[in-house]
């Protein structure tokens, strides 16, 4: 056989001979070439390298000898076809030899013989190749799997751990939040100016959407594995808008930006959804907005849109579709901030990514918020993007969510509860009206 190097030839195996296994025949030998070119039995000398039969009595008849190549097949370069004319990358000689003191001369039918077992003998090497790598493969995979079981183990624990973290964290921030939630309420029941009522009505809702926030904490884990189901009722859809500007009016104010917000009048007033998902993600890009928007205004828009207009320029294979009893919410934030360049505008939706561009909107990290805005988008069967003409221009954020609608008098509320007596605000209006939870309707159903 071939040795590693290709050098020299290595005596591998025999059968009734006294040669030490192992002995080395250099390849470049004159009868070594000569069999190598050929595909038949030659004949060889019994004294050459090949044969090695020494001589031990004085009239001692040597044997004939012959050699033939033997083609050591590989499986990239072997078809049934190419047998005939076989073009090996190496080769290994097989040599027979008739008993000595026979006399015996080999024959022409036994030279065909050799032939023939010279290619069974090739087949039964590759044979033996392909189990030799095989069985490698099996043990390289069995020490995979091995490995991998091991690492999901790791993983599975570690994946526990943290569940147990957040949610022994999430636990105990609910103590605090209970009790400024109960202490609002009371205070709710004392008496309060106009002014004064509303703060505390905007702290009990910050107080509800900071809670919900908290679970949040849980959520990023629930995402990741699409066990996050969202909280399907029906909500006043104008109410909500106007619990988003009471939230981001003192701390706009703070900066000096005025907030526009302008509701398209098809805009159902009530919608089914998850309002407090849907009141995070608007939270979320406008907070955004504030967040980088040193002077100027922040405008949002809200209307009722179309499939055909909701084209996300980054997505073009997205195609929302509309189901009988629901339609689109279209929501758009624009701002007059330092805007997002290009090569950022890829990252905007990552946690935690940080821009390589001191002067961008994102040179700092931008969080979770963003990143889980556009999970809670997806559940909600929308789509979410940012547009930016470059820094120092400004960004819009677009996003469209898929909600039910609900601000008829139609078999879909009378299913869900009677309806409430609205109670009187503190200013007179009418507060939204209240209906119990219910499960997703045939037009809201997703999951990740």
């Amino acid at each position: 056989m071939p040795s590693r190097s290709g050098t020299t030839l290595q005596l591998s195996h025999t059968i009734h001979s006294n040669a030490p296994l192992g002995s080395l025949v250099p390849i470049n030998l004159p009868i070594v070439s000569k069999i190598f070119n050929s595909n038949r039995a030659e004949r060889i000398p019994y004294n050459c390298p090949l044969a090695s039969v020494k001589t031990q009595k004085s009239r001692y008849v040597p044997p004939e000898v012959v050699a033939i190549r033997v083609p050591l097949l590989q499986l990239t370069n072997f078809q049934i076809n190419d047998w005939p004319e076989l073009s090996a990358k190496s080769f290994a000689v097989m040599v027979l030899m008739l008993p000595p003191d026979s006399a015996r001369k080999w024959r022409p039918h036994e030279l065909e013989l050799v032939e023939v077992v010279a290619d069974q003998v090739a087949v039964a090497l590759s044979h033996a190749a392909i189990l030799e790598e095989s069985m490698r493969a099996r043990d390289m995979l069995m020490e995979q799997n091995i490995a991998l079981d091991a690492a999901r183990r790791e993983a599975e624990m570690a994946i526990c751990a943290r569940n147990d973290f957040l949610a022994v964290m999430n636990h105990e921030m609910q103590t605090p939040m209970r009790a400024i939630v109960s202490l609002s309420s009371l205070l709710l029941e004392t008496k309060l100016t106009a002014e004064q009522r509303i703060m505390v009505e905007t702290i009990l809702k910050s107080s509800d959407l900071l809670a919900t926030l908290s679970n949040d904490v849980l959520d990023i884990s629930k995402l990741g594995d699409g066990s996050l189901e969202l909280d399907i009722a029906p909500f006043n859809l104008h109410t909500m808008f106007s619990d988003v500007v009471n939230l981001i009016k003192p701390v706009a104010a703070f900066k000096r930006l005025s907030v526009m917000v302008h509701l398209s009048p098809e805009l159902p007033t009530g919608a089914i959804g998850d309002h407090k998902r849907l009141m995070q993600i608007i939270l979320n890009v406008v907070g955004n907005s504030i967040k980088f928007t040193k002077e100027g205004h922040i405008s949002i828009t809200a209307s009722m849109a179309k499939p055909d207009s909701l084209r996300d320029p980054y997505a073009p294979d997205f195609h929302p579709v509309l189901s009988d009893g629901s339609f689109y919410l279209a929501v758009q934030v624009k701002d007059t901030g330092c805007g997002i360049s290009p090569q950022d505008l890829p990252h905007t939706f990552t946690k935690f990514a940080h821009s390589q561009n001191a002067t961008s909107k994102w040179h700092s990290s931008n969080g979770l918020g963003l990143a889980l805005s556009k999970r809670f988008v997806g559940l909600m069967q929308g789509n979410i993007w940012l547009q930016s003409e470059g820094v120092g221009k400004g960004c819009t954020t677009t996003f469209f969510v898929k909600l039910g609608i609900a601000d008829k008098p139609n078999a879909i509320l009378q299913r869900i509860a009677p309806p409430v007596k609205p109670n009187q605000g503190a200013q007179g209006q009418n507060s939204s009206m209240i209906y119990g939870n219910m499960a997703a309707p045939p037009f809201y159903q997703s999951s990740v």
